[in-house]
């Protein structure tokens, strides 16, 4: 059983660290680029709500309790992306005063969150190793929980650097929100137009 679970952990890790996860990095990034380091209690909430949404639908896809077109599923991981990344846009002068809009953000993690487990289950499931059903639930703790270590591991690295570049090399904090949002935004919007299930493509 501790080979099973230690498989799956280095799955998850793995996964969420692979540069062809890149559209789950860039999210995280662009939910926590309004922070640093001495913002990590709203970090953590934020992290938290993402957590409780894509644990949510990892576990119940991944037990085929629910299913949505994984073309669909692709074309809304950009989506949250973009839509995160023109929140900041408009809305950063107020993430420091304004408690509705820091509301705002929490929940849009945790929903948000629903639509990027639906993308890891989608992995998870072409993972699940034959002769192992029977020991569904320890893999897809493991994996999860490897999932939640990746994301820990990329906060804490883009934090660090945020903290680098904006007290140390002296880059204005609102300069650094609007230029990762936009590029963000822009690298969302063209793998939307990629991804579409319909029309042009």
């Amino acid at each position: 059983m501790s080979k099973l679970v230690e498989i799956y952990l280095k799955l998850g890790i793995d996964h969420i660290l692979d540069m062809q996860a890149y559209d789950h990095i860039l999210f995280l990034i662009v939910l926590c680029v309004a922070y640093l380091w001495r913002d990590w209690k709203q970090v953590l909430i934020l992290a938290t709500a993402f957590t409780i949404g894509h644990s949510l639908t990892l576990g119940l896809a991944a037990a085929d309790k629910i299913s949505i077109n994984p073309n669909w599923i692709e074309f809304l991981i950009p989506f949250t992306i973009a839509f995160t990344a023109i929140f900041n846009l408009l809305f950063q002068k107020s993430r420091d005063s304004e408690i509705k809009i820091k509301r705002l953000k929490y929940l849009g993690a945790m929903i948000f969150g629903l639509i990027h487990g639906l993308g890891f289950s989608n992995f998870f499931r072409s993972t699940i190793l034959p002769g192992q059903e029977d020991k569904f639930l320890w893999q897809l703790f493991a994996f999860n929980l490897g999932v939640e270590v990746g994301q820990i591991v990329i906060i804490t690295l883009f934090l660090a650097l945020a903290s680098i570049v904006i007290n140390i090399i002296g880059v204005k904090r609102k300069y650094w929100i609007l230029s990762l949002s936009l590029m963000a935004f822009v690298f969302a919007a063209i793998m939307m137009f990629q991804r579409c299930p319909v029309g042009w493509n």
